[in-house]
This record gives structure tokens, sequence and C-alpha cells, in this order.
């Protein structure tokens, strides 16, 4: 008993939920803004390519993650021109830290949100957000106080959803940010780690952490539909 305790206050074991939590954290973020923003833009405009915009948008979600890996490597590898200015920015290549594991966890998270923000939005009686108008709102008084309390219950939703799928990224996270305990090592990849160096205590022990995570919040999304 006391062995387990050990392990489970030890650095080894909390060092990639704490990690985790953070990167979904701050990835959930830029996710909900900027899905909540575009995907209110999509339900409101139409124009010419849309389409092929919504498709390429809606890609990381059907794409393995290798390979929304593969593709994060070509755009903010060493050899691209993001890759190179942001080298010459902080000094350092963005690639195998913290914040490429944030970056790959928002790509694969945010068609989640996209979606749930455009039904949202979709959804939402035209006539209210016109009768703010007359009032005298502009279009951002009504967009804060009017479309996003409307549409709150599918965004919080939406929020938590993009924010399990940010913290369960694997693939696309281990080819982009690596593996780098104390660093980019998060729960997914500390897991394939554990089981493949036959630590198989460890592993379970992640596993259930992430399953009990990931229960929780789809549990809270299920209390508010009820």
């Amino acid at each position: 008993m006391d062995s387990l305790l050990n392990k489970l206050i030890s650095e080894e074991f909390l060092s990639p939920i704490v990690l985790s939590l953070k990167i979904a954290f701050v990835s959930g973020m830029i996710v909900i803004v900027l899905g909540t923003l575009i995907g209110n833009y999509f339900a409101r405009n139409t124009f010419k390519g849309k389409a092929f915009v919504e498709t390429i948008i809606m890609l990381p979600m059907v794409l393995p993650p290798t390979v929304v890996g593969f593709f994060l490597i070509v755009l903010f590898g060493k050899n691209s021109f993001a890759g190179r200015m942001i080298e010459w920015l902080f000094n350092q290549p963005i690639i195998f830290t913290w914040w490429a594991a944030v970056i790959a966890s928002a790509v694969v998270a945010f068609p989640l949100m996209y979606q749930s923000a455009k039904s949202a939005f979709q959804a939402i009686n035209t006539d209210i957000e016109e009768a703010a108008r007359l009032d005298g709102a502009n279009e951002w008084k009504v967009f804060l106080f009017v479309s996003i309390p409307l549409a709150s219950r599918v965004l919080i939703a939406g929020s938590i959803l993009s924010f399990a799928r940010a913290l369960g990224e694997f693939g696309a996270t281990l080819m982009f940010a690596g593996n780098i305990p104390g660093e980019t090592q998060t729960i997914p990849t500390a897991i394939y780690i554990a089981i493949d160096s036959g630590n198989m205590t460890l592993a379970w022990m992640w596993v259930i952490s992430i399953v009990i995570i990931s229960f929780l919040m789809l549990l809270f999304i299920r209390s508010k539909e009820d």
C-alpha cells in the first residue's frame, strides 16, 4: 500500500498528468476562442469556396494523427519559412518543445469546437439578434451579449469535448513534440512508453487517471443536457 501511495505522489507519475492538463488547457483556450469566432462567421456567411475551406478545417478529425504530425513538421520544421521565423524570433525551433505539443493538440481538437460553434449559432433565432440591433446594439455587443448566451449550452459542450480531445492526443504530439519527460511527455505518450518498457503498473495508473478525467468531463456534459 505504501509503495502504491509513493508512486501516486511521485514526480514520475504526476509530471505527465500535470503537463497534459496544462497543454490541454492552453490549447483548449486557443481552440475555444478561434472555434467560436470562426464557427460564428461560417454560420452566418456564404462565400465562394466555403465548402473547400470547411473541408480543410475538418480534415484533422478524419486524418490519422501521424499524418497531422507530419504536416506540422513540414509547416513548422527548421526548413520551413514559419519554422525559420520562429527560430529567429525565439532563438530556438518550436519542434520538440512544449508549444509544439500545444499546437498539435489545438489542431486535432479544433474541428470539434468549430462544428459545435457553427451548429450552435445556426440554431439561434435571428429575430432575437435583430431585436437587439434595433435597440442600438452593435455587432460585437450582439455577439457577446445575445448570440453567445443563446448558444452557451452547445459551446460549453464543444469546449469540454475539445479539451478532452486535446488531453488524449497522441500521434501528432509524439511526432511533432516528441516524448521528453517533464517537457513534452503527456499521459498518452507516457502510457505508450510505460507499456513498451514493461512497466504495466505505471501504465495502468495513467490509464485509470485519464479515464477518470475523461469520464468526469463527459458526465458534466450529460448533466447539462438533462
